[in-house]
């Protein structure tokens, strides 16, 4: 299974990604600073916009690394507030999964959305002051908008995401364009229980997998999935080789599907 620390990583991009949409909004709709005008005889010192002579200066390029600047900017900015206020998250919070929010009564509880006011003031109000201060040094925050009602939004959008049902196998088949080991196109698919249905009873029993995670599939060839099935018991499937990324690992499967991959004829 995936582990806390692979967790943690997943989600932090998947919280940066909430938290960057208001920060782009945000500069998409401030309007720009107005030029201040300078008195006629009056001399003034203006600084150039680019440093060297060979890079241009015409208003058209001066307004696309405007743009640019805005989107790097904003970038570094969310990277910074992400990590800020990620890591000042409950640990549970930040390793959380659909699979142990599914599992887990008491974190179906507090995180099942719309979150409680109580539970979202002691996940936001608790945050270190520099997260206020940033957001306004900013002016991310207007004048009448708290902190707490900046983030309650992305805290919302982050655990609705975590919290919300894979798609079932039969909408995942259409998304499916290609074998995911070989990754031939051109010939029919077939769905492959990462977790064998015959071993189910036996995964949940010894505590392998989550309930949830028994209808897991990869869309495969059925050379590649006979591939499979030659190489390891049901039960090794189900404890050992429960991902495509995990059956990759191994040389044998690497090789087969090298080869297989050169092979043209629609009958593999």
């Amino acid at each position: 299974m995936q582990n806390e620390e692979d967790n943690e990583t997943s989600n932090f991009q998947l919280f940066r990604d909430c938290l960057s949409t208001p920060l782009i909004e945000k500069s998409s709709v401030t309007p720009p600073k107005k030029a201040r005008k300078v008195r006629a005889g009056r001399k003034t010192a203006i600084k150039p916009v680019y440093t060297t002579p060979e890079e241009p200066n015409d208003a058209a390029e001066l307004g696309e690394f405007i743009d640019v600047s805005i989107v790097v900017s904003n970038g570094l900015l969310s990277k910074y507030l992400a990590t800020e206020i990620f890591t000042n998250l409950p640990a549970e919070l930040r390793t959380l999964t659909y699979s142990t929010w599914l599992n887990t009564p008491s974190l179906q509880a507090r995180y099942s959305t719309p979150i409680s006011s109580i539970t979202a003031s002691n996940i936001i109000n608790t945050l270190p002051l520099s997260i206020t201060d940033t957001l306004t040094t900013y002016e991310i925050l207007s004048p009448t908008k708290t902190t707490f009602e900046f983030l309650l939004p992305i805290l919302t959008s982050y655990l609705e995401t975590l919290t919300t049902a894979p798609p079932p196998v039969s909408e995942l088949r259409n998304q499916a364009t290609e074998c995911e080991i070989c990754g031939r196109s051109w010939i029919p698919l077939t769905f492959h229980h990462l977790i064998p249905r015959e071993v189910h009873a036996k995964v949940l029993k010894r505590g392998w997998h989550t309930e949830d995670k028994l209808q897991s599939v990869a869309w495969i060839c059925r050379a590649c999935h006979n591939l499979v099935h030659r190489i390891a018991s049901n039960e090794e499937l189900a404890k050992e080789l429960y991902t495509v990324d995990r059956l990759l690992e191994r040389e044998d499967v690497r090789k087969f599907a090298e080869w297989v991959g050169r092979v043209r004829w629609k009958a593999a």
